[in-house]
């Protein structure tokens, strides 16, 4: 099995006082609408946008890794499975699969990534 793994970690300050009224442009370059929605629907969004920018960092670094570097943030979605569970969708490369983990505290947010195929045998 080939891997490649990717970590970021950010200042929530970065997003703080970020609206999708005022930042609607910045803030659609980096999230899906459903990103968006979902962080915004909590008490604070700063800290849930910059742990799913710190995913997106993660799996970048992590793809570049393997050579695999035509990707924008916003061709990555980190969205929470049925049991609340981090999970990133890449539509542009099918044949990866990626597990992340992501955490944030007041100040800080951070995320790893491992990003790895199933080799032929």
């Amino acid at each position: 099995m080939e891997f490649s793994v990717g970590c970021d970690i950010e200042e929530n300050k970065r997003f703080e006082n970020k609206t999708i009224e005022k930042d609607k442009h910045f803030l659609e370059k980096i999230f899906t609408q459903n990103e968006l929605k979902y962080c915004f629907s909590k008490s604070h969004p700063a800290q849930h946008l910059c742990a799913r920018f710190c995913a997106k960092e993660a799996v970048i670094k992590a793809l570049c890794s393997i050579g695999e570097n035509k990707l924008f943030p916003s061709d990555i979605e980190v969205l929470n499975d049925e049991n609340n569970v981090p999970k990133v969708d890449l539509k542009k490369f099918a044949n990866l699969n990626v597990k992340i983990s992501l955490s944030h505290c007041k100040n800080y947010s951070t995320a790893t990534a491992i990003v790895y195929k199933a080799m032929s045998a």
